[in-house]
Parts: structure tokens; C-alpha cells; sequence
């Protein structure tokens, strides 16, 4: 199972990479395999401003749908628009090509709040 260093985690199993002032949002490693196959990624908060844990979308796999949850305050600018026709991309790379957003933090700072890599492992191993 991957854990990059140069990402922060929830407990949700998503994950937040800041570049500048722009933040990649997806699900960890752990969480596409837990889920299984993706066949749909739904992100209609496109231009929205949410708070840190709403939902910002769903993830459908063949027999469960399960809501996404949005890392730390901001407004989701972009969803991945591979994912429209593969998104299989997020169970191949999920810490790549397989991002599910890119969104504007309200502040970069409430990353510190979240978890390091060796964190989440705790999480995912309890």
C-alpha cells in the first residue's frame, strides 16, 4: 500500500496535495481498495465554497456509492476531467492521475490540522 510523504491525509481516507495556491484532492491508495472498482465519479460542487468535511461528491463502484469529503475549507475549482471516461484512473493512481479535484484552501494553514503519512498508517492499521 503507497502513503506519500508529500501529502496530507483525513481519516475519511482522502488526501490533499498543496501546489501554490491550488490543492489536489483525492482518495488514499487504502481507500480505492477497499472500495474496488470505480465505475463513476460525480463532483457536482464545481465553483462551490464548502467548509472542511462536506461532501463534495460521490464515488460509485459497482455495488455502493460513497460520498467524498472535502479536506479543509476552500472552493472546488476543478474536477479531473479524465475521470468522465476513465475513472479507473483513481484504482491505477491515485495519487496522480486518478485525483478526483483541484480547490482553492480558504486558508493553507488547516493543512497542518491533518494528517501526516505516518498518521494515516496509524489509521489505517488500528
Amino acid at each position: 500500500m503507497n502513503f506519500p510523504q508529500n501529502v496530507k491525509y483525513t481519516n475519511e481516507h482522502e488526501w490533499i496535495r498543496l501546489e501554490g495556491d491550488v490543492a489536489y484532492v483525492g482518495i488514499t491508495d487504502y481507500a480505492q481498495e477497499q472500495l474496488g472498482d470505480i465505475v463513476f465519479v460525480d463532483i457536482p460542487t464545481e465553483g462551490e465554497t464548502l467548509e472542511a468535511g462536506e461532501v463534495f461528491g460521490t464515488i460509485e463502484v459497482v455495488k455502493t456509492i460513497s460520498d467524498l469529503f472535502l479536506p479543509v475549507a476552500g472552493e472546488v475549482v476543478e474536477q479531473n476531467p479524465a475521470l468522465e471516461e476513465n475513472p479507473e484512473l483513481v484504482n491505477k493512481d491515485p495519487y496522480g492521475e486518478g485525483w478526483l479535484i483541484k480547490m482553492k484552501p480558504a486558508n493553507a494553514a488547516d493543512l497542518d490540522n491533518l494528517l501526516d503519512a505516518e498518521g494515516y498508517k496509524a489509521v489505517v492499521n488500528a
